[in-house]
Order: structure tokens, then sequence, then C-alpha cells
């Protein structure tokens, strides 16, 4: 990949990029104010201005090394998590699900968004590839970030999702993976196990549904 191509793929994913993981941050603060921490409101996270929300490691750093180190086949990435303070919350155990919920669900609407607005450029003749390159990068940015996250296993959203579901006792038991589970993931991400097994089942399922989503869209635009 010449360098020219590494310039135009990293301007057409930066929009999406930055959208898909400042939503979803802001989207896990706006939920938790809804169920009564206001922690991350107090601190100005609940925004839609990215530099509140990058990590300068995980969501600038991480990706350039991975992308130029394996040729753009894996990239991984993370913006500055949302504080909550679960112990705030009106319901704890119930409502951490909906806030950690919010994340995934802001990207699977964003993927839904993306994919809209490539249907009305097609129906509109506009052929630019600049901006079928982001529709396209940006719905399937989200549809990862949404697939992703929902794994099953802290600090994953899905993990937390998990803890807010199981009985008291397998809850905990799940919670205490938590200081270990970034590399845990990692490592399944890295042997394939999370890609075979979980991202790319979820992912195919996600595309069906927004195809159902969109299809009125479709009609109207024939």
């Amino acid at each position: 990949m010449d360098f020219a191509q590494i310039i135009q793929t990293v301007a057409i994913y930066a929009l999406p990029v930055l959208f898909a993981i400042t939503v979803h941050e802001a989207a896990h603060g706006y939920a938790a104010r809804h169920f009564g921490d206001n922690t991350a409101w107090s601190q100005g996270r609940v925004t839609l201005n990215p530099i509140k929300h990058i990590d300068p490691v995980g969501t600038l750093l991480m990706p350039l090394i991975l992308y130029f180190a394996t040729g753009g086949h894996f990239l991984f990435g993370y913006a500055k998590p949302v504080p909550v303070n679960f112990g705030r919350l009106r319901n704890p155990k119930r409502d951490m699900v909906w806030v950690a919920l919010a994340g995934p669900g802001s990207n699977f609407v964003q993927a839904l968004a993306w994919g809209a607005l490539l249907m009305l450029l097609h129906a509109l003749g506009v052929h630019e590839r600049f901006f079928l390159g982001m529709c396209v990068a940006g719905f399937n940015v989200n549809l990862v970030m949404f697939a992703f996250n929902l794994f099953p296993l802290p600090p994953l959203d899905g993990g937390r999702i998990l803890v807010g579901l199981l009985p008291w006792k397998q809850a905990v038991a799940v919670s205490r993976i938590e200081p270990w589970g970034f590399f845990i993931v990692m490592a399944l991400v890295i042997s394939g196990i999370v890609g075979s097994l979980w991202l790319d089942p979820l992912i195919a399922l996600s595309k069906i549904a927004i195809g159902l989503l969109l299809s009125p869209l479709r009609w109207l635009l024939l």
C-alpha cells in the first residue's frame, strides 16, 4: 500500500471513527445520567466533542501501529472510558445493563444511518468514491464496534451486561475477571476465536437486521 493510498484511507475512516467512538462514549454518559449517576455529566464527558473522549494511546497510537504493522488487516483501539459510578444508579444491577447497552446501541443506530446515507447517495446518482467509501467505512466500523463491545467479558460492555443479568453470586464471579479481561480479550482476538465465533456471526445477523429496517427506504427510492 503506497503513501497516497494510506492518506486516502485515513481520510475516509477519520470522520466515521471519530463519530463512532464519540457517540458511543457520550451515550454511556447520557444513559448513566438518565438512571441517576451524574459523574460523567459533571466532568463534561456527556458531549459530542471528540477531544473529550480521545485516549492518546488507545485512540491514536495503537490503531496506527497496528495498521502499519499488519498492512491494515487488523485494527483495534479504544476511547477514554466514560466514568460511571454504578452505586449512584437508582437500581444499580438493573440500570448498569442499560448504561452498558447504550454504547453498542448507539453504534448500531449509526451503522443504520450510514447505510441509509449510502442508499440515498446511490439513488441520487452520486458516484464520488470518497463519499461512498466514507459511508461504507462508517457502516463497517460501527458494526464492528457494536459486535465487539457486546462480547460477554468485562471490561467490555457485553461483560457488564452479563454481570447485570446474572444472579448475584455468578455476577460477582464474572466481575472478578475484569482486571485481566483486556488481556484475555486480546488473546482471544489474536487467536481468531472472537472473530470466527462472535464477530462474524453477530455482524452477519446485524446486516440482515439493518437490511430489513432499511427496506422501506429502499422501496421509496426505487
